[in-house]
């Protein structure tokens, strides 16, 4: 901005003026300060005494917004002195900024420890003196000596003066409603009243009121009182929100400290850290004690969170000048606190501060852990979620039973339990321990088992399994422990290895089970091994290849079902019958059959639970969503998608919660379920940070979460998580789709906010991606966005650039409607930056664009017939052209119109207000040509083109107009047809009572 590249010398009172409005619009901090400092210097130059009154108001308000609040008394101080010296000098504006600026310096007083507090009440005698005086109502005063009283903890006094406070009479000294609704509801939290102090906050949360900090203090405020009443979905959202507000206003050190205490106490230490990191300052700043005591006291908070956790000698962000531990800190942070605290006592009298604040220090976690959706690039290592196998707990010293960590193993293992392996390692340890001797089939179990754990690592123990079932006398499960270690070479890629080892085993246990030398269970364990085997070959498998897989694979399939299906009343058995048939559903579905395959997994995962398994119904539900997604059946998706989480919960790892949660989300979201979609998503995202994988999965489920929340126009919540996740989206992970649609959703998501220009740079840096893709509609489209965005942040330069860019992308697209849209904002945006010099560029462009609807509506004068090509699509094309060419027009007419100065004389007028109303004149003509679709648009010209009229001295006209409104909205209701009617009304008054029509 201009006038910042240094301090310039300011030689008038508007010069001053503009130069204090523009530093207002600063960022919070010293650099604003030292500016504000400067300008009054400049305006003592002046030699006037208002001048100087602005500037000490000026510099006493940036001052009261930033870390420097103590420097606020030596202004106010002067400008109390000039109001009793010399009053005629102030204003009105002045005037009454003075007295409002009282509050300020009873707040501030109270926030200093080193003003007594006798000086502090010897202040409210005399703000009441002076507020009385001034005429105005006694509730500032009586909100002031409340805000002293709840200070000291003079309880009986506070609630005196809160009720007087609420009983005086609103006028223009009160603090706006949203300040006043912070500071009530504040009071009832303190008094545990969370849900009447939510309910005083509502209107402020909701945006009733607002004011430059409100909504950013209730809603760090609000995140104690919603977690400790379990409304975690609201404290998730306010922080998010209520952060996004904060984070960069250095004067609000007390509410920030707010979200670090909900971080504490909400299981997001690493959150916390990271909110730490990004104001280091406000470790040191001391020109506000009060929100020092604040911060460092939830800092100890965090860092005994951390040392609780086993953390304390991790690395964590603190006072500049050395490096610190979690231990350390937590050690100095509790220290300032407390002396700070003591610091306050002292000059109130009271031990109430220090009692508050070691509350505050040692509160306990209100919930274990809340995830919020966005991530934490510190990880704080938390407990599996994971249950473990049931197994009864020993008595303190005494050794495991032996016999019955056996028989829980059996149990586990008969019932095909996950924990079936572990269990069987509890065995081996205990065996371990007091070096029993155990039957070679127990080894073969604890071997076979030890096995399975190790996966590709414990080939071998497959071989010293079977040597040992051999040796106990069962040659069919000795052959089931070699198919199992056939089936484990398939999975690491050697598929022909794999059917090599395999058919040995098969072909011996279909013998002996033909001669009735072993059981079905041992011959199913064979065959559901070479039927997998097979399955994962027919995944490698290509070309002519993949055909015979395929026909092999179900051949392996359907034998083990036949024997395995009649059998369903063995658990083991029910488990291999349920398994061919989900194998049989992948098979239809590679086959192109996808309604089979929805069927069969179905009944895949119906046989699973039936059987008393279904953590084994997880994968094939997991299928059918995708099947069911895939034929269109969202209720049967959502359906299966639930199942799958339902039955997988108690036995998941982190990755597999995290797959199912998305897979849900994603189903919710196509049935236009945003809200619980977004749940999903965000637990999808918990869970894959949890898993080690938050920069891939859990990236993709953040850049879902904030689409779901943008979708529920839950804008800043969606902007704080995808800003979180588009660090980690890459191309090659994600694919460059991924990094432009969320660029594409935080344009959107901060134009909403108000926040233009960044909007505008990540549109930008979408449409740089998408430059590269052969299909041009989404450059076009974020081009456009981007200039739509500059123009909006006041960059009418920068704007018309990218403007004409996205103008040719549309014409080299074929899309007029783009190209015409894009060409009336640049004329407009001409006007703006270049005024009456650019009027001639600026009628270029708006003709431009009326000859471009012209050229595809058929050159010439509009006719009645719709020029069509007759089919339903062509006949809409022509109507949407029809109103694009209305647009035009009357945007030609308006720019115009607009182009003439308001005190021009009349002759100077009437040459641009005959041209608009010729431009007005064609609108009405193509809005008229859409009948009843275009009646709004047509009325509206009309009323504008009257004003033109009016304007022109031809009431007459003007009137004839006005007529043309009513009559076409006679018998039409609505809030636009009742709108242009009151209008059109008062315009034909006007022109009767200038006597004509």
């Amino acid at each position: 901005m201009s006038g910042f590249s240094g301090f310039t010398e300011i030689t008038s009172f508007d010069e001053l003026r503009h130069a204090m409005a523009e530093n207002y619009e600063q960022p919070e901090g010293p650099a604003r300060n030292a500016r504000a400092e400067h300008l009054l210097t400049q305006a003592e130059k002046l030699n006037i005494p208002l001048a100087v009154i602005e500037a000490l108001g000026h510099q006493l308000k940036v001052y009261n917004y930033s870390s420097e609040k103590d420097k606020m008394f030596v202004p106010f101080a002067r400008l109390l002195r000039m109001w009793d010296e010399r009053p005629e000098d102030f204003d009105e504006y002045e005037t009454h900024s003075l007295h409002w600026v009282f509050k300020w310096m009873s707040a501030g007083m109270l926030n200093q420890p080193h003003i007594p507090l006798a000086s502090i009440e010897k202040w409210l005698g005399e703000m009441e003196r002076r507020y009385r005086l001034a005429g105005h109502s006694e509730r500032a005063v009586r909100s002031a000596e409340f805000s002293v009283a709840a200070h000291v903890g003079d309880v009986e006094r506070a609630e005196r003066a809160y009720g007087a406070w609420l009983a005086a009479d609103r006028d223009g000294m009160a603090d706006c409603h949203a300040c006043e609704l912070h500071g009530q509801g504040w009071w009832q939290a303190l008094r545990n009243d969370d849900d009447r102090a939510l309910e005083l906050w509502a209107p402020v949360l909701e945006g009733e009121y607002t004011c430059a900090h409100e909504p950013h203090t209730v809603l760090a405020a609000s995140l104690l009182p919603l977690l400790r009443l379990g409304r975690l979905d609201e404290a998730r959202a306010h922080h998010l929100r209520g952060f996004r507000l904060v984070r960069a206003m250095e004067s609000m050190r007390g509410a920030y400290a707010d979200h670090v205490e909900f971080c504490a106490l909400s299981g997001n230490e690493a959150r916390g850290l990271e909110l730490l990191a990004e104001r280091s300052a406000y470790f040191t700043d001391g020109g506000d004690p009060r929100s020092k005591l604040d911060f460092m006291a939830v800092v100890a908070l965090l860092m005994d969170r951390l040392v609780a956790r086993g953390l304390g000698g991790q690395t964590v962000p603190g006072p500049a000048g050395r490096a610190w531990t979690a231990g350390e800190l937590a050690v100095h942070a509790r220290g300032e606190a407390l002396s700070l605290a003591a610091r306050f006592d002292e000059r109130n009298g009271t031990p109430y501060v220090s009692t508050r604040t070691t509350e505050r220090m040692d509160q306990r976690p209100l919930v274990e852990r809340l995830p919020l959706g966005v991530r934490a690039r510190r990880q704080i290592p938390v407990p599996s979620p994971r249950p473990q196998a049931p197994v009864e707990p020993a008595a303190p010293d005494t050794p495991p039973d032996l016999p019955a960590l056996l028989a829980e193993a059996r149990r586990l293992a008969e019932t095909v339990h996950p924990d079936a392996v572990e269990a069987w390692a509890a065995v081996a340890r205990a065996a371990e321990a007091e070096d029993a001797v155990l039957d070679p089939y127990d080894r073969a179990e604890i071997a076979d088992h030890q096995a399975i754990a190790l996966g590709p690592e414990g080939l071998d123990l497959f071989v010293r399994a079977a040597e040992l079932y051999g040796e106990a006398g069962d040659q069919g499960e000795a052959l089931a422990a070699h198919a199992r270690r056939a089936s484990v070479h398939a999975f690491t890629g050697r598929t022909d290895a794999a059917l090599a080892l395999i058919s040995e085993p098969y072909e011996k246990i279909l013998a002996l089970f033909a001669e009735g030398g072993t059981g079905v269970r041992q011959t199913a364990s064979v065959l559901v091994g070479r039927a997998r085997i097979l399955m994962q070959r027919l995944g490698e498998a290509q070309g002519e290849d993949a055909a015979e897989a395929l026909a092999a694979a179900g051949e392996a399939v359907r034998e083990l079902l036949a024997l395995a299906e009649p059998h369903t009343a063995d658990v083991r058995l029910a488990s291999r019958a349920a398994e061919a048939l989900g194998m049989l559903g992948e098979l239809a579905a590679r086959g192109g059959d996808t309604e089979a395959a929805a069927e069969l997994l179905a009944r895949s995962a119906a046989a699973y639970v039936a059987a008393g398994l279904p953590w084994f119904a997880v994968e094939q539900e997991a299928r059918l969503t995708r099947a069911a997604r895939h034929l269109g059946d969202l209720e049967e998706a959502e359906r299966a998608a639930r199942a799958a989480l339902e039955h997988g919960a108690p036995y998941l790892e982190p990755m597999g919660h995290a797959q199912l949660h998305l897979q849900l989300a994603e189903v919710l979201g196509e049935s236009g379920e945003f809200a619980p979609a977004a749940e999903h998503a965000l637990q999808a995202a918990h869970w894959a940070d949890e898993a080690g994988e938050a920069r891939t999965f859990g990236a993709w489920a953040r850049h879902q979460l904030g689409g779901f929340l943008l979708r529920q126009g839950r804008w800043a919540e969606a902007a704080e998580v995808l800003e979180s996740a588009l660090p980690d989206l890459t191309a090659e992970a994600h694919g460059d789709g991924a990094i432009v649609q969320t660029r594409w959703w935080l344009g959107d998501c901060l134009t909403e906010l108000g926040e233009h220009r960044d909007a505008a740079e990540h549109w930008l840096q979408a449409a740089e991606i998408a430059r590269h893709w052969p299909e041009q509609r989404d450059h076009a489209m974020l081009a456009h966005l981007a200039a739509e965005a500059l123009g909006q942040a006041g960059l009418p330069t920068e704007a018309e650039q990218a403007f004409a860019r996205a103008g040719d992308l549309w014409r080299d697209l074929g899309n007029v409607h783009g190209l015409v849209r894009a060409l009336r904002a640049r004329a407009w945006l001409v006007v703006r930056g270049s005024g009456e010099e650019g009027l001639d560029r600026a009628r270029e462009l708006m003709a431009e664009a009326v000859a471009e609807c012209e050229t595809v509506l058929g050159a010439g004068p509009l006719v009645d017939s719709d020029g069509s090509d007759g089919s339903d699509d062509g006949r809409e094309a022509h109507r949407q052209m029809l109103a694009e060419l209305g647009q035009s027009c009357r945007q030609f007419g308006e720019l115009v119109a607009r182009s003439v100065a308001e005190d021009a004389e009349a002759d100077a007028r009437r040459p641009a207000f005959e041209e608009a109303l010729g431009h007005l004149a064609r609108a009405i003509d193509a809005y008229g040509a859409l009948g009843e679709a275009g009646l709004d648009a047509r009325t509206g010209a009309e009323l504008a083109a009257g004003r033109l009229e009016a304007d022109l001295q031809r009431p007459g006209d003007a009137a004839v107009r006005a007529r043309e409104v009513l009559a076409a909205y006679e018998g039409v209701s609505g809030d636009t047809a009742q709108a242009r009617r009151t209008e059109a009304e008062r315009m034909l008054e006007l022109m009767e009572v200038r006597g004509e029509g």
